[in-house]
C-alpha cells in the first residue's frame, strides 16, 4: 500500500465527527505520533454562550487532535477505506489555565502518543490561544 499525503484527506477521512461536532479546521502537522491542530472558536460550538466558549471545550479539541494522530495511522496502515471507528476517551489529568476562550479566537492545539499499547494509548496535549499556553490535557483512549 503506498502512503497518503495530508494534502489529499480531509479531515472528516481522519475522524468521524461531522457537522457541529467537528471542531477541528485544519490539520497544521499530523504523523503517527502526534498531530497539530488548528481551530476558530464559534458561537455553535456545545458550551458557547455570549461571552465565549466554556474552556472545557479544549478537553474534545485535544480528544479530536488526538483523534486525528491516530485516524492518520489508521489510513496509513488500513488504507482510507477502514473502519473509522471511534475511540473511548478518559480524561487522566486536565489544567485549564483560562475560564473562557473568545469567539473568533484561533486554538493551536498539539497532541502526542506518549505510551501505545495495543488498541490502547495515553495522548498528552497542549493548547495554545494566541501564543500562549491555555491548557494541558492528558488523555487516556482505547479502540474497541
Amino acid at each position: 500500500m503506498s502512503a497518503i499525503e495530508l494534502a489529499n484527506l480531509t479531515t472528516e477521512d481522519l475522524l468521524p465527527h461531522r457537522g457541529a461536532m467537528l471542531l477541528i479546521h485544519e490539520v497544521l502537522e499530523v504523523d503517527a505520533v502526534h498531530a497539530l491542530t488548528l481551530s476558530t472558536v464559534r458561537a455553535d460550538w456545545p458550551l458557547a454562550d455570549a461571552h465565549g466558549v466554556d474552556s472545557l471545550i479544549l478537553v474534545e479539541l485535544a480528544a479530536q487532535t488526538a483523534g486525528v494522530c491516530n485516524g492518520w495511522e489508521r489510513i496509513q496502515t488500513q488504507g482510507l477505506d477502514s473502519d473509522q471507528m471511534g475511540w473511548l476517551v478518559a480524561v487522566k489529568r486536565a489544567d485549564f489555565l483560562i475560564d473562557r476562550l473568545p469567539l473568533d479566537s484561533k486554538v493551536e492545539i498539539r497532541a502526542e502518543n506518549t505510551l501505545v499499547f495495543d488498541k490502547f494509548r495515553e495522548v498528552t496535549s497542549e493548547a495554545h490561544q494566541d501564543g500562549r499556553l491555555v491548557a494541558s490535557v492528558v488523555l487516556q483512549l482505547y479502540q474497541t
